[in-house]
């Protein structure tokens, strides 16, 4: 297949036309069309390609995507607005704002585990910051990709979107060529190729990773409610999500009651034979459940619950880990499936020492009523986001940036942070040519003039009181005026 059109993109940009907020709103507009005249279709694929619920598919993909694209509609014209800037004394008289302008082409590299809402909402992202785009849907959900490849023409010009099909070979080639920003979601394995094409255009990027994101449950909560909260952020999509609760860090005093919860919790939602629950996705393909298998077989402690597992099926039930190694293979990578351990510590202390020991994580959850639990966490710990008494829906927050820091990633998208992202912010600053205040500038600095610029920016200065900072600017200025 060959590559797409660059300059015919990158032309949309550089003649302006994207610079308005027609423009923008007729793009994301016309996105929000295929997503909602193409719902069932598109949810049919995703549904088919990763095996999750089609209601569960609905909510998780088109549904936040449209979300996504009227909540960027319903601000756009507030958050592309000049921003004015004031200026320190020694610049006036003279205005200066931030423009936001578009980068230029956009490349959004999405994954598999939620293929259509992490394009769809980059792009949106891309669109209203007034930007062209390339979309590379992920080769492991070939159903949807043919999709987006034949409906995205149908809705967006070709010197606006274009996408590019195929694995790694095509990805390769993509990353070769110069592109305005990067938006890459998926492992920090491949976020670091990412990161190292980039590197060769000096194109900025957003990654978007994932990592062992913890949980911290202590007895001051109620453990019933903690433990559903858990439990659906966990077991969502068969827990291949990048924020689901990677393991949970529990208590001596709350451990067994939140293990009984947790148990609770799975029956409730899944019923006695989860294989047969219509609400439980399935692992992706085959090479992930056996990643997942020996993960589970390696990791020692005891099966609270679950633990069963069908390769023909690409089942994993729904499980529950106690006592498990902190050392053991399955707390040294991401899970990024439907098992849980669950790791006893004395208190929030020890629970907060682990997680600093690794790197920072895309997500933190905190069940504690405790001011003091909440406090140390939140100064003690870094994340790419942090809640309080519940699991993954930070990330429906379009409010809220959503992005990691370190391994997790780096950048940030949703809402504002979005047009924030995937924008230039340029300074600009307008100065009269008369009177030239700036002669105070010019040399030679020798008589009065010397002295005034001298006393004005001595150190410390800027601790003196404003009345005399301004008289100072005072005389600089007549001195100015006289010549």
């Amino acid at each position: 297949m060959s590559g797409p059109d660059l300059a015919a993109l990158r032309h949309t940009v550089t003649s302006g036309s994207t610079a308005g907020l027609d423009w923008r709103r007729a793009q994301l507009g016309a996105l929000r069309r295929l997503l909602v005249e193409h719902e069932a279709e598109l949810v049919e694929a995703v549904a088919a390609d990763v095996g999750k619920p089609r209601l569960e598919a609905r909510l998780t993909e088109t549904y936040v995507s449209v979300e996504e694209i009227d909540h960027l509609l319903a601000h756009l014209e507030e958050w592309t607005a000049p921003r004015p800037v004031s200026l320190p004394l020694t610049l006036r008289p003279a205005r200066a704002h931030v423009q936001l302008q578009p980068k230029g082409v956009v490349l959004v590299v999405a994954p598999w585990n939620y293929p259509l809402n992490l394009l769809a909402s980059p792009v949106a992202g891309a669109l209203a910051a007034g930007n062209t785009v390339v979309l590379k849907p992920s080769e492991h959900t070939p159903r949807l990709a043919a999709l987006v490849e034949r409906l995205v023409p149908l809705y967006l010009p070709s010197d606006v979107a274009q996408v590019v099909t195929g694995g790694v070979e095509e990805t390769t080639a993509l990353l070769e060529q110069r592109f305005d920003h990067i938006f890459f979601t998926g492992s920090g394995r491949v976020g670091r190729i990412v990161m190292r094409a980039a590197a060769e255009h000096l194109t900025p990027v957003t990654l978007e990773l994932g990592g062992k994101s913890p949980t911290f449950v202590d007895d001051t909560v109620d453990l019933g409610a903690a433990a559903r909260r858990i439990v659906w952020g966990k077991f969502t999509n068969a827990g291949q999500t990048c924020v689901a609760p990677d393991h949970v860090l529990v208590t001596r005093t709350a451990r067994d009651r939140l293990l009984a919860e947790l148990v609770a919790a799975v029956h409730e939602f899944f019923g006695d034979d989860p294989r047969r629950s219509p609400d439980l996705g399935r692992i992706v393909d085959a090479r992930q459940h056996a990643r997942l298998v020996e993960l589970l077989e390696g990791a020692g402690g005891t099966v609270v619950v679950g633990g069963q597992h069908d390769a023909d099926e690409r089942y994993l039930a729904p499980t529950v880990l106690a006592d498990v190694d902190p050392d053991a293979p399955i707390m040294q990578e991401e899970i990024f499936g439907p098992v849980l351990p669950v790791i006893t510590v004395a208190d929030h202390q020890q629970a907060i020492e682990q997680i600093a020991s690794r790197d920072h994580p895309l997500a933190l959850y905190v069940f504690s009523e405790r001011e003091e639990v909440r406090e140390a966490f939140t100064r003690r710990t870094t994340s790419g986001g942090m809640a309080f008494g519940a699991t993954v829906v930070h990330v429906g927050a379009a409010q809220l940036p959503f992005g990691g820091v370190g391994a997790s990633g780096m950048g940030s998208y949703h809402g504002r942070a979005s047009v924030e992202e995937l924008s230039h912010h340029r300074s600009v600053l307008d100065k009269p040519l008369g009177p030239d205040t700036l002669r105070v500038l010019y040399p030679p600095f020798d008589g009065l003039k010397g002295r005034l610029v001298a006393a004005a920016t001595a150190p410390g200065r800027a601790a003196r009181p404003a009345a005399v900072v301004r008289e100072g600017m005072q005389k600089l200025r007549g001195l100015v005026r006289r010549g």
